[in-house]
């Protein structure tokens, strides 16, 4: 696999595109059987593929030397000390994974100073991989070939293409997406709904959801804001990563970025 057409590419890029498709390697292999799966304390799936895709991308991560948070193990306070921490999400998707919409995710990012600044997420399925370094923009990986990403920028609302979750956009998002005039909108599963806006297919994404975790955006948020876009909480602030608490606990707004971030923040405001 050729490496991204860029400057300064990092070499912990490699590291972090070997662990997505080892990762992706190993829920493809239980994706073709039958799927079986149980319920975490908080009420989510896990299968079997969610743990052997952990274990696949943790190995190809070790030789870096820096801590992992990852969703499907406990957590460790060694990461919080670390001058960088590995974020990672082996199976971003499961409810798909288990519906077999093809719609799930291997999502890994480096994180430094509370922010990502490496990100790689694929796309198993589909066969793409999209990845982006903070100062070398975002890309999009298929059939051998890179190409850059670029969201489209929206001055109004009117006439947007809102992403939603397949399985959580509740009523009070259905609303308030209506309220602002998006018309369009298109269901897709995982990291996918970030992925679209950033290759310039869609526009908007909104979650009202306090359950949202470091590892459901430290890969996409790198990628989002290298391709143009921005990704906030609802109300426009800026998200922290390697924190005690991993959860994102206001929501997260992503959008092709300008004046129509601070607009939609804005009208989340005023609800409050």
């Amino acid at each position: 696999m050729k490496g991204i057409p860029a400057d300064g590419i990092s070499p912990y890029m490699d590291a972090a595109t070997s662990a997505a498709l080892s990762g992706g390697k190993a829920a493809m292999q239980a994706y073709g059987t039958a799927v079986e799966y149980s319920t975490k304390e908080d009420g989510s799936p896990v299968t079997k593929a969610d743990l052997q895709s952990n274990v696949s991308v943790k190995s190809a991560l070790a030789g870096t030397g820096y801590p992992v948070l990852s969703e499907e193990e406990p957590d460790s306070g060694e990461r919080l000390t670390a001058d960088r921490v590995w974020i990672v999400d082996p199976l971003d998707g499961t409810s798909d994974f288990v519906d077999r919409t093809g719609e799930f995710t291997i999502m890994v990012a480096l994180v430094a100073r509370g922010r990502p600044i490496l990100g790689v997420i694929n796309w198993p399925v589909g066969g793409v991989l999209y990845a982006a370094q903070a100062g070398a923009g975002a890309w999009r990986y298929e059939g051998g070939t890179w190409s850059r990403m670029s969201v489209r920028r929206r001055a109004e609302a009117s006439g947007c293409v809102a992403v939603t979750s397949r399985s959580h956009f509740t009523r009070e998002e259905r609303e308030f997406v209506e309220s602002l005039g998006i018309a369009k909108r298109r269901a897709l599963g995982s990291s996918l709904k970030v992925a679209e806006i950033g290759c310039g297919n869609a526009d908007v994404y909104v979650t009202f959801t306090d359950r949202m975790k470091e590892w459901d955006t430290a890969a996409s948020h790198c990628i989002i804001h290298e391709a143009g876009g921005r990704m906030t909480d609802m109300a426009g602030n800026e998200l922290a990563y390697n924190r005690p608490d991993v959860f994102h606990r206001n929501g997260i707004l992503v959008t092709g970025g300008g004046g129509l971030h601070d607009y939609i923040a804005g009208r989340f405001v005023g609800l409050q």
